[in-house]
């Protein structure tokens, strides 16, 4: 049954944001960004868009608290419990996404670039899992905005039977995170070459990912 009464979908997310507090300060967690000037905390000038797996929501949504960045949040009745969880995770949001809300999402974010980062979650939010979906390309491409893969490795995770596979770490388990090269794209590019690009960028996801999981298989912790 979906939650539908505001009292009650606040209520959601405050338990749902307490709850990744606690579980992700227990965790031993190593993070990498291969190119230090997309730091997500750092001061530079330049705007990045910061692309996770829908599985593994939880990390970012704690580690990235604070930073200059505001999430893209479906506008499906779902995304509202999310977009509470976040901002009691002192996250800002954007809600839309390529099918519901695009194009006043992309208009916001437009007007956001150079000032905040942007987080997206490319396979979300109905999947296939680990498959990137057009519009990260179309936004990156519009925007001007780079596109920074941003992956996760577990040595021990819970795995819900959800699409996504979404991830639970098991508490005081290990987890790294890998940021690769930030990838830029020309603008205003076509159908065409947008598809390309996805496909580009879709593999850098994969091998970035692949990456933080032998990590988080090492045993030197």
């Amino acid at each position: 049954m979906k939650i539908r009464h505001p009292a009650l979908i606040k209520g959601g997310g405050f338990a749902a944001a307490a709850v990744i507090k606690a579980l992700v300060a227990t965790l031993r967690f190593r993070s990498r960004w291969l190119d230090p000037s997309t730091y997500v905390h750092g001061p530079g000038p330049e705007s990045f868009i910061y692309s996770f797996w829908h599985e593994d929501i939880i990390i970012p949504a704690y580690h990235y608290g604070w930073a200059r960045l505001k999430v893209i949040i479906s506008t499906h009745a779902d995304g509202e419990l999310i977009t509470q969880a976040c901002r009691f995770l002192n996250i800002d949001v954007v809600r839309g996404s390529t099918t519901r809300g695009g194009v006043q999402a992309l208009r916001e974010i437009l007007a956001l670039k150079n000032r905040f980062h942007i987080a997206v979650t490319p396979d979300g939010p109905r999947g296939p899992r680990r498959q990137i979906q057009p519009g990260l390309t179309f936004l990156a491409s519009r925007t001007g905005m780079p596109i920074v893969p941003c992956c996760f490795g577990y040595r021990k995770a819970w795995r819900l039977n959800s699409w996504d596979r979404f991830a639970i770490p098991v508490p005081f388990s290990p987890v790294v995170a890998v940021h690769g090269e930030p990838i830029r794209l020309p603008p205003d590019l076509g159908r065409d070459d947008l598809e390309r690009e996805r496909v580009r960028v879709e593999k850098a996801m994969l091998e970035t990912t692949r990456l933080a999981e032998e990590w988080a298989a090492r045993e030197e912790w």
